[in-house]
């Protein structure tokens, strides 16, 4: 909106030098810098006092102020968390592969959202050809299952979360 406004104030002044209107000229930087001097007061008042719009007129200028609703993109909201919950992290306890379920066709072990008890099998590891279950060491909440079926996963990486019980 500014660059238009500034594209029609060249465009006028351009026409005034055509036409050799000095004093047209001299009226019109006048007006511009005086908008200029009192256009940013009388915004920051506006904002500051929560005034949805504001006229500002003399016999030389007039100028009207009217809030600008922007779009908003890409913008991350910050979801509330819960205050003060005591999570753990369930860490692997060797290097292999992740399995969710202890064949392709069978359900996973656990969801997002279970509640689990000390003992509780999470999964299945496999390490050279041997299949490792990998127990629950307390009771709790799966929060988060930080890898996928079939990923290779490090020793002391982080498998699952567990909200504590």
């Amino acid at each position: 909106m500014e660059k238009i406004a500034m594209i029609g104030l060249f465009t006028a002044l351009q026409h005034m030098t055509e036409q050799g209107d000095l004093n047209g000229i001299n009226k019109t930087v006048t007006t511009v810098l005086h908008s200029l001097a009192t256009v940013p007061t009388v915004a920051t008042v506006a904002s500051s006092a929560d005034i949805a719009n504001v006229a500002v007129s003399n016999v030389e200028t007039a100028v009207q102020l009217a809030p600008v609703v922007q779009p908003v993109l890409n913008t991350a909201i910050a979801l509330p968390t819960a205050p003060n919950l005591a999570t753990a992290d369930v860490k692997s306890p060797m290097v292999g592969v992740f399995y969710a379920s202890s064949s392709p066709d069978a359900a996973p072990f656990v969801h997002i959202g279970d509640t689990i008890q000390k003992g509780d099998v999470l999964c299945i590891l496999e390490a050279m050809k041997l299949m490792n279950e990998i127990h629950a060491e307390q009771d709790g909440k799966i929060i988060d299952i930080c890898v996928k079926n079939g990923d290779l996963v490090e020793f002391g990486q982080t498998i699952f979360k567990l909200e504590s019980a």
